[in-house]
């Protein structure tokens, strides 16, 4: 099995993959911590990525070192959760949101798992590798 938490919080910058209508959209996000199966994220729900994640549950999100070897994409469906200690885990660990949201009952500030379903590797070494969670 893979650490998959590990290789996301040593590269937590990615690119978020939605479904918009009938075609994909993607966008750079922010990963925050992980919790078993549970990758988090957050969004501010007057954004399109909140309704997208809405009508269509099922995202990815790709990462990588700066050298590109090697990347990790994860799978699967986003669900979101209405927890305050959650939203403070999340303001605690990027400081920008906390600039932004100023605090967890803020109604805008959602937060989100990505239930892993999927993880990818690719390096150049060892090519792909897919893993079921």
């Amino acid at each position: 099995m893979i650490n998959f938490a590990e290789i996301l919080n040593a590269n937590p910058i990615g690119v978020f993959a939605t479904q918009d209508g009938n075609k994909v959209k993607t966008r750079v996000f922010q990963y925050l911590f992980a919790d078993g199966k549970k990758a988090y994220f957050s969004t501010n729900s007057e954004k399109p990525v909140y309704a997208q994640i809405q009508a269509n549950p099922n995202v990815s999100f790709c990462t990588h070192p700066q050298n590109f070897d090697s990347v990790l994409s994860i799978s699967g469906k986003a669900v979101f959760v209405e927890d305050d200690a959650l939203k403070v885990r999340a303001l605690d660990v990027n400081p920008k949101l906390k600039g932004m949201y100023k605090s967890a009952d803020n109604p805008v500030f959602k937060i989100f798992y990505i239930e892993v379903e999927e993880v990818t590797t690719f390096s150049f070494a060892e090519g792909p590798k897919t893993y079921k969670m």
